[in-house]
């Protein structure tokens, strides 16, 4: 079926007893047909809404066909398609790729494990942190708000004055693919929304496909004569990255809504759970509220005991904090919020042999042990390598080429060998005492091995130059895996800094390349000659240095070389920088080798200046902020008031001097303003505070 929207007049014709034939498209009169086209989207709205929604339908699928091919005649036959018509769901033109697009709030992921006492030590932390907060009294238990953890595809949904407006998968976190297009297509994302919702709303959802339908679709990609897909998760990822979106809608999938990002606030999860639903939004039925961390470890274990007659993947539950204003006070760290932990099922896992242990040579110079295994189906998908991680795993496991191994497919998604079962081999296998790349020393840091030969080690370079051109560094076009090795095969390219240098005559001289592939190639690298801070700290691949630690830095510097010759101490002050993260950024660019490549590369890059704190303006202020404002997002607010010397947090209190209300707010932060004597502002009455301070807004 397709998209939900509000629920029709009670006039409709189209609703209770809908028509299963209707007159001639030829022989209806212009405005007769518009008005039967404005009744038939309201009763498809409505009908999809009661099938994906409600889990109730009123009409069978030959009845709704017949109203949906109706619409879908008129449209055409009377040029009177919209942007939000449910029959956009077929699909538009294809795309030559998917752009990047920028969330409306960061996409984090979640702490996890798979044992029970880890999900109660995350309940001691939460309550410990609540205790010295002074929201919580000392022995007093947590509500949980529990969820299946679907094993899909997490995209971000925008909806401006309630029409879908954009879709995006999480990507980074920070930046995702824009697949508008394609989730326009999944039937239960509604076009419009129900109710009385938000003018802004930003949703987080699961795209997955059925594992009925994902069996189905399989059946007949066999009969096609086409090559099935390994699981479900991967047909829903395939799926909705597909450049046209006609494919993306030939194909099974479906979503479900769990978080609001940004546009309205709850007291508790709950009432956001419930809340959904009113807007036309699906949620998942066997989600609970209990009152302690037993209860929710009794969740998790009676979901497991569901999970194989459910019709789609979970890989374990969501507990999170229910109180709102709690999960405020908690907050997040870089990746993860501090109010939800993941409890994961245990791993699938399967019996098979070790033929044989190659060591990878990663980017930093990390040596990953890799078992090559006979071919074994895990979970639904053909495993033939396994991580053995490190080489304190292998002396754990006491693992050599030949032995019969239990694998087994940790958190559902990264083969690793957890045990040997019957030894086949003369011994454990012996980790190599050089890196098997570049014969450099290798040096021991705890269980971990690594390469000590920096960018001496062709791999290291190589995986650099990789890192440096992918969409999380500078996103130049052309060089992938094979194209990297091979500029290296040629001594083309030894390392980053040698990219700037490459001509249009040395690409063509090399097999495959053609002239027009060489011009865009030396095109891409010269686009990203002046990038801005933190995508150039983000491409450098430094250590425990992502995209969220490289925006900190930026802010907090300002400049490249400022970032450069900042010491430990002052790397520490910085957001989201942690002793360890300090030592590998102060590391990494007290390397000689390290240095060489910099000061070769900056001659040719010039990373542009970030914005800094711009003054000290409204030093002593501290702003909360509750509802959706017209001129800025929320984030954008925040870092305004952060960047000249403010504080913004996310909870009133009593040193909280003004709270800004915008449109849809969460009545708990008005109430706590109240009750605190704290002066609220609308948005005129923010922008006259700046004013008044001396800020000026562009």
């Amino acid at each position: 079926m397709s998209d939900s929207a509000v629920a029709p007049p009670e006039d409709n014709p189209y609703v209770e007893e809908p028509p299963t034939e209707f007159d001639p498209v030829a022989d209806l009169p212009a405005e007769r047909a518009r008005q039967q086209v404005e009744r038939l989207r309201a009763a498809v709205r409505y009908h999809d809404y009661r099938y994906y929604v409600e889990n109730d339908p009123v009409v069978g699928d030959r009845t709704y066909d017949a109203l949906f091919v109706r619409l879908r005649d008129l449209e055409a036959a009377f040029d009177l398609q919209t942007a939000d018509s449910p029959t956009r769901r077929v699909g538009g033109a294809p795309r030559d790729e998917l752009p990047d697009v920028e969330h409306v709030a960061p996409m984090r992921s979640l702490d996890q494990g798979g044992d029970a006492d880890e999900v109660r030590e995350f309940d001691r932390r939460v309550r410990e942190r609540l205790v010295e907060a002074g929201y919580l009294d000392p022995g007093e238990g947590v509500d949980y708000y529990c969820e299946p953890k679907f094993d899909g595809l997490s995209v971000e949904v925008v909806y401006e004055d309630g029409v879908f407006e954009r879709a995006a998968t999480r990507g980074d976190g920070e930046v995702g693919d824009d697949v508008t297009a394609n989730v326009r297509t999944v039937p239960s994302v509604p076009q419009r929304l129900r109710g009385d919702h938000p003018d802004f709303l930003a949703v987080r959802g699961e795209v997955y496909m059925p594992r009925s339908a994902f069996q189905a679709y399989n059946r007949e990609l066999v009969e096609d004569g086409e090559d099935p897909f390994a699981n479900p998760r991967n047909a829903a990822a395939g799926t909705l990255r597909q450049l046209d979106p006609a494919v993306t809608a030939e194909r099974p999938l479906q979503m479900v809504f769990f978080d609001v990002l940004d546009g309205a606030e709850f007291d508790t999860r709950w009432e956001m759970h419930e809340t959904l639903p009113a807007w036309g939004l699906r949620v998942c039925d066997r989600t609970a509220v209990v009152g302690d961390v037993e209860a929710a470890i009794d969740y998790r274990d009676a979901l497991l005991g569901e999970r194989d007659d459910l019709d789609y993947e979970i890989d374990g539950a969501v507990v999170s904090v229910d109180d709102t204003e709690a999960c405020d006070l908690l907050g997040h760290t870089a990746r993860a919020p501090r109010w939800a932990f993941a409890y994961k099922f245990p791993a699938r896992t399967e019996r098979t042999t070790v033929r044989d242990i190659v060591v990878q040579v990663g980017r930093t110079g990390r040596l990953t042990p890799v078992a090559l295994m006979d071919p074994v189906e895990v979970g639904g998908v053909t495993v033939s390598r396994a991580s053995l991680h490190n080489p304190a795993e292998i002396e754990r496991l006491g693992v050599g080429i030949g032995d019969e191994v239990r694998v087994r497919r940790a958190g559902d998604v990264i083969p690793e060998v957890a045990e040997v079962l019957e030894a086949g081999s003369d011994g454990r296998f012996q980790f190599p005492e050089t890196c098997p790349v570049c014969s450099s020393p290798i040096e021991r840091d705890g269980p971990m091995a690594f390469c000590a030969g920096g960018l001496g080690c062709r791999a290291q370079r190589e995986r650099a130059v990789q890192h440096y051109a992918s969409r999380k560094g500078l996103d130049i076009e052309g060089l992938g895996e094979e194209r990297v090795q091979q500029l290296l095969d040629a001594g083309l390219v030894s390392d980053v800094a040698d990219l700037s240098e490459m001509t249009v005559a040395d690409l063509t001289d090399l097999e495959g390349w053609g002239e027009k592939s060489a011009e865009n190639l030396v095109a891409e690298v010269e686009a990203a000659r002046e990038p801005p801070l933190a995508d150039f700290l983000t491409a450098l691949g430094i250590p425990e240095v992502g995209g969220t630690v490289a925006a900190s830095l930026a802010r907090a510097f300002g400049s490249f070389e400022a970032v450069r010759g900042a010491d430990e101490a002052t790397l520490r002050e910085v957001e989201d920088v942690g002793p360890a993260v300090a030592r590998e950024i102060r590391e990494f660019f007290d390397s000689e080798a390290n240095r060489d490549v910099l000061d070769r590369l900056l001659d040719h890059v010039d990373p542009q200046d970030a914005e800094t704190a711009a003054g000290d303006e409204l030093a002593g202020l501290t702003v909360v902020f509750t509802g959706t404002l017209e001129r800025f997002t929320r984030s954008e607010a925040q870092e305004l008031v952060e960047r000249h010397g403010g504080s913004a947090t996310s909870s009133v209190s009593g040193n909280t001097d003004y709270l800004v209300v915008g449109a849809n707010p969460g009545q708990r932060k008005r109430d706590a303003a109240d009750e605190h004597g704290v002066e609220t502002l609308d948005e005129a009455g923010f922008l006259d505070l700046l004013d008044d301070h001396g800020v000026t807004v562009g």
